[in-house]
């Protein structure tokens, strides 16, 4: 077990504070922004559980358009239907699609998501994680952050 997962196990016990687990996350991470979601099974979009270091001055235009994000849309989005990690190193210069207009405005750079699986290998949820500089995460971290979504799942 690597240094950025231990501890998780010990958030994810009784009544889960999912703020909690992913601020632990973050800081496991050396990250400033997270974002949960878990798969509505009714209407099979990713929706908001949990979310930290979204900029107040942004919070009220972009809550409501991350609460519920549809399968390939977004970087959540995108890593829920390709069923595995999507990064960007500067969200700010993305120029594939993958990062929204209005993700822009957190002014996060570095970003990561991975899908949490269901023993069944269906999507049921994604967790996403940024940083405020450019960051092209490496393959120990993205090892890392899928070992966080594996642990989450059973309770998700």
């Amino acid at each position: 077990m690597s240094n950025r997962t231990a501890g998780l196990a010990a958030h994810l016990v009784g009544s889960i504070e999912w703020h909690e687990a992913l601020a632990h996350i973050l800081k496991s991470f050396d990250c400033v922004t997270g974002t949960l979601h878990r798969t509505d099974p009714s209407t099979g979009l990713l929706m908001l559980i949990a979310h930290q270091g979204i900029p107040p001055q942004v919070q009220a235009m972009l809550l409501p358009k991350i609460d519920n994000i549809p399968f390939g849309k977004g970087i959540a989005g995108c890593a829920a239907s390709r069923k595995k990690a999507v990064q960007l190193c500067n969200l700010q210069e993305d120029l594939g699609g993958v990062a929204k207009p209005d993700a822009r405005k957190t002014n996060v750079q570095g970003a990561l998501a991975v899908p949490v699986l269901g023993v069944d290998g269906k999507v049921i949820g994604v967790l996403g994680i940024g940083k405020m500089q450019p960051y092209d995460f490496l393959a120990e971290e993205i090892s890392d952050l899928d070992h966080c979504a594996a642990l989450i799942a059973p309770h998700l």
